[in-house]
């Protein structure tokens, strides 16, 4: 099985007002092509800033992150950002959509960087909404939208430039139990159907269950499975 991201002892360490605040400590893991991984523990146990590191927005302080053969901690910014629009796609709590423009208009912003076409960007968008079922929602802003849908258009935003990868930070963590199961069931579709690897955060037991592997981490240190 081919290794779609490797993290090597990575260790990460904050400094606020000249203290240091370990927030990793000498984690690795190897995460397959295709697989579907949960990262699960109590706040400030660095969930968060293992998958901000696996995607590129932040950097360790010691060991290697390499995402499909590539050690994107040796990028510069300008490197690392294109890398990241081409290989990675962003799932939030909070959708972060923009208020004053449709899904459609939402979903094609990543797009706006690649060199496709209008006409190309036009087939990536109505292909990703109608992925997601909101094929009939694309002129509607979010705020004609339930959390549900907003968080669908925040997917297919996520997907519209056919990322190998998917990271997720707690995608269902401002939805009904209804709504985060569809969520879920979608993620899974696109897991199964699409072969994406996803790498998700959840405090949530029943989203979780929904991946192929659960790690927890407590404290900056990540558990040996099934633990």
């Amino acid at each position: 099985m081919t290794t779609a991201i490797k993290v090597e002892n990575v260790s990460k360490t904050y400094t606020r007002d000249k203290m240091s605040v370990p927030v990793l400590n000498n984690v690795s893991i190897e995460i397959p092509e295709g697989e579907f991984v949960a990262l699960m523990g109590p706040s400030g146990s660095g969930k968060t800033t293992l998958l901000n590191l696996i995607a590129g927005i932040d950097r360790p302080t010691g060991g290697r992150v390499s995402v499909q053969g590539e050690d994107i901690g040796t990028m510069n910014e300008s490197s690392l950002a294109k890398w990241r629009s081409r290989n990675i796609g962003f799932i939030f709590q909070f959708y972060n959509l923009i208020p004053v423009l449709t899904a459609y208009e939402n979903v094609e912003l990543p797009l706006m960087l690649t060199p496709l076409s209008k006409a190309q960007r036009k087939q990536q968008v109505e292909t990703s909404l109608a992925i997601v079922g909101l094929a009939d929602r694309m002129k509607h802003t979010p705020n004609q939208l339930s959390g549900g849908q907003q968080q669908r258009v925040a997917i297919a935003r996520a997907i519209a430039t056919d990322p190998n990868i998917i990271v997720a930070d707690e995608p269902t963590g401002d939805l009904d139990k209804k709504s985060a199961l569809e969520i879920m069931t979608l993620l899974e579709r696109l897991n199964k159907e699409f072969g994406k690897t996803i790498i998700m955060v959840t405090h949530d037991p029943s989203a979780a269950e929904h991946a192929h592997i659960v790690r927890h981490l407590d404290k900056g240190d990540l558990l040996p499975e099934g633990a």
